[in-house]
């Protein structure tokens, strides 16, 4: 998908593509390229690629940046999770991704930050198609649910929101969540900001609850 997009240059018959970007002085790079380049061997890499020109590592990050954009070209809809794995959990990671995209007959691409664990599973689906939304977020929930088990944690670096708030209570114990809305409410007594975000609020989307002074917050 991202190469017939992009044009970046990726091998078309390759599993997965890993971009490595390294700075500093020019000495100290070309010694780091060949020790990468070692251990990218000695893991059985296909092939290990150095740009030349700017305009090369350019385009190799153009397929990167756009990968998202280059998803619609095959599905008109596509939910993207953000979950986060110990960094020697990726490919375990990727192995179970592997078995929700089977299991739900949803399609799953995997765009992520190798440097730190940071997941960003794309889930494609046809809104259309009676049943495709709630099996893409159950494959959603099922995979947040694995990174939560190796010691991992629901977002990298999107946030939480309204979609995962539920979610918070299967990462944190009752009274950390207890302190998350003591804190809040110190700064929003009143609830005023973003009511409904972050922490769970029961089944009920709009259930109140009530403080020691008595005032009501969701």
């Amino acid at each position: 998908m991202v190469e017939e997009a992009t044009h970046a240059g990726y091998p078309m018959d390759a599993a997965a593509v890993l971009l490595i970007e390294l700075e500093g002085l020019r000495e100290n790079v070309e010694e780091q390229v060949e020790q990468i380049r070692e251990v990218c061997e000695s893991c059985r890499a296909r092939q290990v690629r150095v740009a030349q020109t700017a305009e090369e590592r350019d385009l190799l990050w153009k397929g990167r940046k756009n990968a998202f954009g280059a998803v619609g070209r095959v599905s008109p809809f596509y939910y993207v999770q953000d979950g986060v794995v110990p960094r020697t959990q990726i490919a375990p990671a990727l192995g179970v991704i592997a078995e929700v995209s089977r299991k739900y007959g949803l399609t799953i691409s995997n765009i992520f930050h190798a440097g730190d664990g940071n997941l960003h599973p794309i889930i494609l689906f046809d809104a259309r198609k009676p049943g495709d939304l709630d099996k893409a977020r159950a494959a959603g929930a099922e995979i947040l649910q694995y990174c939560l088990s190796v010691g991992g944690s629901i977002t990298g670096e999107h946030g939480v929101g309204m979609e995962k708030n539920e979610m918070m209570d299967r990462q944190f114990k009752p009274e950390t969540l207890e302190t998350m809305g003591a804190f809040k409410r110190l700064f929003d007594p009143e609830n005023r900001l973003n009511p409904g975000k972050m922490l769970p609020t029961g089944k009920g989307c709009l259930e109140i609850r009530q403080n020691q002074n008595g005032k009501s917050w969701l």
